[in-house]
């Protein structure tokens, strides 16, 4: 198996000040972005709609953490909604008109694959290297099990503009839209079940979900709306917001830590979603909506949005971390893996590192000390899924997304 590195710059703030929670990168563009996905710490990319130079769809990649930006050829006029990456060269954007694209390559080259449909696909997520399920207008549901040679469509039930998909292992799913839409599957989408969000009014498109295990997810939604669910989307409960911002995108780290943005907004639960803080963005104006959100670790995320804007932390958003910061760097590898991974640790106080596994529903199902920079762990005793890695030494805290595979 080809062996992927995800590099985790785990930074340990060791005073406080008044740096800015966010700062904003220099795109180099003023056309409007939609998701953004890194693979490691300094690789990363952005896609989003033309630049009204006739340059067609936009994607950007940056291989320094950020601080430059390069386009990459779309060869397409599309606009482009999603990115997202199954290892460090492999990656899928979907865009407008039926619009999936791949790369083997890093960006390279980026070839159309056949989606079999016409419609404006809004969002991806893989629940292997292998299995991938795109959502899209006119309630469009397809799926491919080799990769995106073949698209299958699934039965939604609905005719509107599907917006997000999320799975939290194999066989269940969700996907969100307008029109307060919100699906389930539990047999890997051969059936989908309309859930009733409790969401109402003329406001009421959802625009992003996520979950953390099994019970417990969210969704974002129009004027400031954030639903909960704690028993598999049976009911959802609204959160407090503070905020009559549209919300787009959703993204967490782990049952508690998580982030949403909006229209100018980050906002930031520690708690699970019991309160909500708003961060500063930076920015300000009319037309100026935050479109994505992702992190790699605890410390390190990015938001992008229209404008060409694409904002960076390196603190959790938290304000004020002095650059006088401790910084271990971890690698783990092979990921996806099939028998064991192999750790390394740039561990300069040479203390013991506890390495944590939790599956799906957040069970600790494996528990190693890390005594060596350089150390091999089995997981032959793990089943296929997605799990959560997190290591702990003298107040080092970070977590890292796990997919083992057979």
């Amino acid at each position: 198996m080809k062996k992927v590195t995800i590099i985790l710059t785990i930074i340990i703030a060791m005073a406080i000040n008044a740096k800015a929670q966010w700062t904003i990168q220099t795109s180099g563009k003023t056309n409007d972005f939609y998701s953004v996905y890194f693979t490691d710490a300094n690789t990363g990319y952005v896609v989003g709609d033309d630049d009204g130079m006739g340059s067609g769809g936009m994607i950007l990649k940056t291989t320094n953490g950020g601080t430059t930006w390069t386009p990459q050829v779309s060869n397409t006029y599309s606009i482009l909604n999603s990115v997202h990456f199954t290892d460090a060269n492999t990656g899928y954007i979907t865009g407008g008109s039926g619009l999936i694209l791949k790369t083997i390559n890093g960006g390279t080259l980026w070839s159309p694959l056949t989606s079999g449909v016409t419609g404006n696909l809004k969002s991806i997520c893989f629940t292997s290297a292998t299995t991938a399920y795109v959502v899209g207008s006119g309630g469009i549901i397809i799926k491919t099990t080799n990769s995106g040679s073949t698209w299958t469509a699934q039965t939604s039930g609905r005719t509107n503009l599907l917006k997000s998909v999320f799975f939290i292992n194999a066989t269940t799913g969700y996907v969100v839209g307008d029109s307060a839409t919100l699906l389930k599957t539990t047999n890997g989408g051969t059936t989908w079940t309309a859930l009733n969000s409790g969401i109402t009014g003329s406001f009421n498109n959802i625009n992003g979900v996520y979950f953390t295990d099994v019970n417990t997810g969210y969704a974002v939604a129009q004027n400031g709306k954030i639903i909960k669910t704690i028993n598999g989307g049976t009911t959802w409960t609204a959160q407090t917001t503070g905020l009559s911002n549209d919300m787009y995108s959703i993204y967490f780290l782990d049952a508690n830590n998580g982030y949403a943005v909006g229209y100018t907004k980050i906002l930031k639960t520690t708690n699970a979603g019991t309160t909500w803080t708003l961060q500063s963005s930076g920015i300000s104006g009319s037309y100026d909506n935050l479109s994505s959100v992702f992190f790699l670790n605890t410390n390190l995320g990015f938001a992008v949005g229209y404008k060409g804007r694409i904002l960076k932390t390196i603190n959790g958003g938290v304000s004020g971390v002095e650059e006088n910061s401790k910084e271990t760097q971890l690698n783990i590898y092979p990921n996806p893996t099939s028998e064991e991974i192999t750790v390394n640790i740039n561990n300069k106080d040479n203390s013991i590192v506890i390495l944590n596994i939790y599956n799906a529903i957040g069970k600790l199902v494996k528990q190693v000390s890390v005594t060596q920079n350089q150390q091999k762990i089995n997981v032959q005793d793990l089943s296929n899924g997605i799990y959560m890695i997190e290591i702990s030494s003298k107040g080092l805290l970070d977590r890292q997304k796990l997919i083992i595979q057979r």
